[in-house]
């Protein structure tokens, strides 16, 4: 199994899409309890649901469970929400803080280190040399960072999120103008937005975005009910992928429109 994969095109824009990825190593998975073994907290289809909105986009993507290593999450093991719940870089436990893994198989801070060089470290070297490639062709790259949630989930925060979750560290990561075209296409959906809520953009948002050197990024945190079931076997529903892709496309559209008007 890759580590990562990496679907190039010629667009300003790049997607990450960290969390997507089900695979964990036998030696790993054999350690998880029965509920780490669901794979609870994975960005569902979120591959399928970006796919062919903005067909030159280029595509980073992991392929490794967040259960094995979150490779959005500060290596280092910092918080980037500190004071609230949140989980680490190699959870002990689910969104909803139920342990996932088998009493005593927690790993270890050696085994951390391990898992960071073999699965972390290879995603956030590819991403960074994509990114470095568009912007030697465009002048400019934006990063989209791809992610999605369940809609409810009371350990992490209060309430049902909206559908649409932008992410710019209160503007830090990214152009105003590209903050201002993906929330106001969030905003006119009708289906719920919300700018730097709970979700101010993770490791990833904040790590690459640097606007003054022509590197933007945001997270898009989608809930769930959005596109697919939100319990087992989380399946996919056309029906709603149908009302929610459009919107995402005209996004990336946006996105993309401005990063080739040369106006950033």
């Amino acid at each position: 199994m890759q580590v990562f994969e990496v679907l190039q095109g010629d667009s300003p824009v790049v997607l990450g899409q960290p969390h997507g990825g089900t695979h964990v190593p036998e030696a790993i998975a054999t350690r998880l309890n029965e509920n780490g073994r669901g794979l609870a907290d994975t960005d569902w289809h979120i591959t399928r649901l970006f796919d062919g909105l903005l067909p030159d986009a280029t595509v980073v993507k992991s392929n490794i469970h967040r259960y094995v290593i979150d490779a959005n999450r500060d290596p280092s093991g910092v918080s980037l929400y500190p004071g609230q719940n949140t989980t680490t870089l190699v959870p002990l436990t689910d969104f909803d803080g139920t342990d996932i893994w088998s009493e005593g198989q927690e790993p270890s801070e050696d085994e951390v280190e391990q898992r960071r060089a073999a699965y972390h470290a290879p995603y956030h070297d590819a991403l960074p040399a994509e990114l470095e490639r568009v912007h030697n062709k465009h002048g400019v790259a934006i990063l989209f960072d791809c992610h999605s949630i369940r809609s409810n989930i009371p350990f992490l925060f209060e309430g049902e999120l909206p559908i649409f979750n932008t992410g710019t560290n209160l503007g830090a990561t990214c152009a105003p103008a590209i903050e201002t075209a993906v929330n106001a296409v969030a905003e006119a959906s009708g289906l719920g937005a919300v700018l730097n809520g709970r979700f101010k953009g993770g490791w990833t948002t904040r790590h690459y975005g640097r606007p003054e050197t022509g590197i933007h990024a945001v997270q898009m945190e989608i809930s769930q009910r959005a596109y697919m079931e939100e319990t087992p076997p989380w399946n996919w529903r056309d029906d709603r992928a149908a009302i929610t892709r459009p919107h995402l496309q005209q996004m990336l559209e946006k996105l993309s429109e401005i990063a080739l008007s040369g106006t950033l």
